[in-house]
């Protein structure tokens, strides 16, 4: 493998690898315009279930570019396009590929995108999205079986593998979900930005806090 491609709901990556290594590395800004939820959105406001939407990019027979630098202006576009007459089928082809082009001209920048090539991340379900990638890279994009959580799969690979080294883990067990624990907020008066302070207990014990823009309340285990 010498290409990663990772699209998850929120966020989107590339690792380049070379004789299995990783040599470079980029993650997406801010803006989840080339996510899941960007595909989700408009799905939704198409009224057409996420999961039919490969498979309607798929017979697509006209090529249809929609802006897909921003929702905002993808959505206008879309409007445009329907408003013009477009089938729905072209529309949404057209906005996979700029889901495409969007992850290319940002996070992949730069990037030398060699074959073999990975599709990971739970948007690698979505066929119009890999038909897609392989018309713009004219490569062969190869989906692994457990393609939306190869991330939690590397690290428990990682944590094996430093336990195995005689690590130590904080790991509270798979019972996890059944224990008892409640959560307050306070203010913080310590100076004028009035955080407020959210905080997990377990047993009456803070086990986890956020809120504090100065770490004054964050725990010492961190």
């Amino acid at each position: 493998m010498q290409t990663v491609l990772e699209i998850g709901g929120q966020d989107s990556k590339i690792i380049i690898l070379r004789n299995g290594i990783v040599t470079d590395f980029a993650m997406n800004t801010v803006c989840a315009a080339g996510t899941g939820s960007f595909l989700d959105q408009q799905a939704s406001r198409l009224n057409i279930p996420i999961q039919e939407f490969g498979s309607l990019a798929l017979k697509s027979t006209a090529s249809i570019r929609i802006a897909g630098r921003c929702t905002v202006f993808a959505e206008s576009d879309m409007i445009h396009k329907q408003q013009m007459g477009f089938r729905v089928e072209d529309i949404i082809n057209g906005l996979c590929e700029a889901l495409v082009r969007n992850y290319l001209n940002n996070v992949g920048k730069g990037k030398e995108i060699l074959s073999p090539v990975l599709f990971q991340g739970g948007v690698a379900a979505n066929q119009g999205i890999k038909a897609a990638f392989e018309r713009s890279l004219n490569i062969d994009i190869q989906i692994p079986k457990h393609f939306n959580v190869m991330g939690a799969v590397g690290a428990a690979q990682l944590a094996k593998e430093e336990m195995g080294r005689g690590g130590k883990t904080k790991f509270k067990g798979l019972n996890i979900t059944n224990l008892s624990y409640l959560t307050r907020s306070f203010e913080c008066n310590s100076c004028s930005n009035l955080c407020e302070i959210v905080e997990v207990l377990e047993n009456e014990l803070a086990i986890g806090r956020w809120g504090s823009r100065c770490g004054r309340w964050d725990l010492a285990d961190g």
